[in-house]
């Protein structure tokens, strides 16, 4: 696009251009990012402005800048950076008329859902999707951009810490097929109840077209939340569940040694099995979402089966799996946590120590959880015993010593940890041969430096898959 033809849909005026200027590459707003022929978002920052970097930018091959202020070098000028961003990005998917843009939603799973698909759908057409969490208002017109005319299937997470959230992310790039995985506590203290989280995640099924003109709803028949969206939208419905009648179903599902779950996968009346290479009994519903899209796009269950099987965990932070030499096995789940995703990760840790291995759990404090937070802090650490882990650090404050609180006087190791360091000394000196350790926080809490720190000591090899 010509910055004329930007400054028609995103607004703004163009400067400091001396002559035609044609954007050819993705339009990002990370310098860092920037490749020949794109685009730089000069977005303030809390500690810097990019309009600091536009110049750079300009150097490392940008054709131009998307800023609120003239810069010195070629630039559409806005009044509102972000919203210009996103009206650019909606132009981009309305010169896409055969890309199927596929919205996922939920308050766990969206991520390990959507990174499945970006896995899955290659198999049947080019794919372009989120690049680990960028699901928000900048995130989600970063992805767009990187899309083509050759683009098939265009994945999108849409995040929400409000309600709204969603509908603007599906203004800007609307679905046609929309997934919700789970409506669960993520966020309870910004949305006060989770009907009002129900409410906001739905809006991603509002956003679709008609059955008719190709919309379709794939919807989570095991969350009652979830599969009453079903009435909020014209598409098709396709439930898909484990304990639930769905129209697309895993049975049978059993894990194995390393807790990795394995399934029939069941649509109008043809099976085929699924063996999953991502840890923790969760991913079989997130599997069967992800399986569910790819059924509902007519593409045939054996290869749709296959794909899934051969999906492993792409985003950091997300059920990654690593064994160090010394034979202690660290799960790295520590790129957020909500209270559902907390619980799963433990049975996954549980699934994880069938063999006699000691359990270790070491959380941090989770977030945005508002008056609720002592209770559910306090009912992971009855979880905690629950699994039967050996040890548990609780790092953080006083929700750090909830999760204390409720696993005391039962046979488990407690220790208390006010930071990341500390933390890392107690590990460090505690941990044994054969340990399973799983690291779980709010993204807030900083624990991933310590997931990453554990893989690194003594020695590590990556697991077997």
């Amino acid at each position: 696009m010509t910055l004329q033809e930007i400054t028609a849909v995103a607004g703004g005026s163009v400067r400091d251009a001396a002559g035609p200027v044609t954007v050819t590459a993705p339009v990002v707003f990370d310098s860092r990012r920037v490749e020949p022929g794109g685009m730089f978002v000069a977005l303030p920052g809390e500690r810097v402005d990019g309009h600091d970097y536009a110049a750079q930018a300009i150097e490392a091959g940008a054709a131009a800048v998307l800023a609120s202020r003239q810069v010195g070098v070629p630039a559409v000028v806005v009044e509102d950076v972000p919203t210009a961003y996103g009206r650019l990005a909606r132009a981009v998917v309305d010169r896409l008329p055969r890309t199927t843009v596929i919205g996922v939603t939920g308050s766990v799973g969206k991520t390990s859902t959507k990174d499945i698909l970006a896995q899955v759908l290659p198999m049947f057409g080019p794919t372009v999707a989120n690049r680990g969490s960028n699901n928000n208002e900048l995130g989600l017109p970063y992805t767009v951009t990187r899309a083509t005319e050759d683009t098939r299937y265009l994945v999108l997470e849409m995040g929400a810490r409000g309600i709204g959230h969603v509908a603007y992310l599906t203004g800007i790039a609307p679905p046609t097929v929309s997934v919700v995985t789970r409506v669960g506590h993520a966020h309870l203290g910004e949305f006060g109840s989770v009907e009002n989280i129900a409410q906001a995640k739905g809006e991603i099924v509002e956003a679709l077209p008609s059955a008719g003109k190709g919309g379709l709803a794939v919807l989570n028949g095991d969350d009652p939340l979830v599969a009453a969206m079903a009435s909020r939208t014209a598409a098709r419905v396709l439930r898909y569940g484990i304990e639930q009648p769905a129209d697309v179903r895993a049975e049978g599902v059993s894990v194995d040694e390393l807790g990795r779950a394995r399934f029939q996968l069941v649509h109008d009346g043809p099976a085929a099995e699924v063996r999953l290479r991502l840890y923790g009994l969760h991913q079989a519903s997130n599997a069967l979402a992800a399986a569910t899209v790819a059924l509902g796009l007519g593409h045939p269950i054996e290869a749709v089966a296959e794909a899934v099987s051969h999906a492993e965990a792409v985003s950091p932070g997300r059920m990654q799996v690593t064994t160090r030499s010394d034979g202690v096995t660290v799960i790295n789940d520590a790129y957020n946590a909500a209270p559902d995703a907390m619980r799963a990760a433990l049975r996954a840790l549980y699934a994880m120590t069938g063999d006699g291995r000691r359990a270790v759990a070491v959380l941090g404090e989770m977030a945005e959880l508002g008056d609720h937070a002592p209770q559910v802090h306090r009912e992971i650490g009855q979880q905690v015993i629950e699994i039967g882990a050996g040890w548990l650090v609780a790092i953080g404050g006083a929700d750090a010593e909830q999760y204390a609180a409720g696993a005391a006087g039962n046979g488990t190791t407690v220790d208390r940890a006010a930071d990341v360091t500390e933390a890392w000394e107690l590990l460090r000196d505690g941990l044994r041969p054969g340990d399973v350790v799983l690291v779980k926080a709010a993204n807030g809490a900083g624990l991933l430096a310590l997931a990453e720190k554990l893989t690194e000591e003594p020695g590590t090899v990556t697991a077997e898959t």
